[in-house]
């Protein structure tokens, strides 16, 4: 397991915490930030409150890390990588990718950079191949500016859920302050 990865599963398992049943949590009864809902699909059938932490991260790098494909994206952009394990566990892997794909849509100089990607949810060849290309033409600054792109949808996401839904208004601050910098 590479560095990056093991120290983005180690920061979500600190950001999710432990057992939580919160009745107004939308993901229902989680431990580490895994639901039972997911738990129950990776054959865990305990109790949530005893579900092991090494559980948990083996859950993240299959379900999350390896599903978007990171690990190709991590010898791009550790720091683009590391931003989308955190989207994909708090918002779904498939609205981690589509923002990574919408940041590189909008960041490509209407089309002078490289063509505009499906935005599909999955980091497949063109994705990474319009990171690459972003990358090598953007440099160091570039990558900076993709994750602050990547952070600005991150946290606009939230705010759109809490006036869908007010009773996440109470998360609002916490995802803020967790998740977005």
């Amino acid at each position: 397991m590479s560095q990056l990865k093991k120290k983005s599963i180690e920061h979500v398992l600190k950001v999710e915490g432990g057992y939580v049943n919160d009745p107004s949590d939308s993901g229902g009864e989680t431990n580490w930030g895994i639901t039972k809902r997911v738990a129950l699909k990776n054959d865990y059938t305990g109790a949530m409150r005893d579900m092991p932490k090494s559980l948990a991260s083996e859950i993240y790098v299959k379900r999350y890390w390896d599903a978007l494909a990171l690990d190709q994206v991590e010898h791009l952009s550790d720091i683009v990588a590391a931003e989308l394990i955190d989207t994909g566990v708090n918002q779904g892997v498939g609205r981690a990718a589509e923002t990574l794909q919408r940041a590189l849509n909008a960041l490509n100089n209407m089309g002078k950079l490289y063509n505009d990607i499906k935005i599909d949810g999955d980091i497949g060849p063109a994705t990474l191949s319009a990171l690459k290309k972003y990358l090598a033409k953007r440099g160091k600054e570039g990558e900076i500016v993709l994750h602050r792109g990547l952070n600005v949808l991150q946290g606009a996401f939230y705010f759109d859920l809490t006036e869908r839904r007010q009773k996440d208004e109470k998360y609002l601050y916490g995802w803020l302050n967790n998740r977005v910098s």
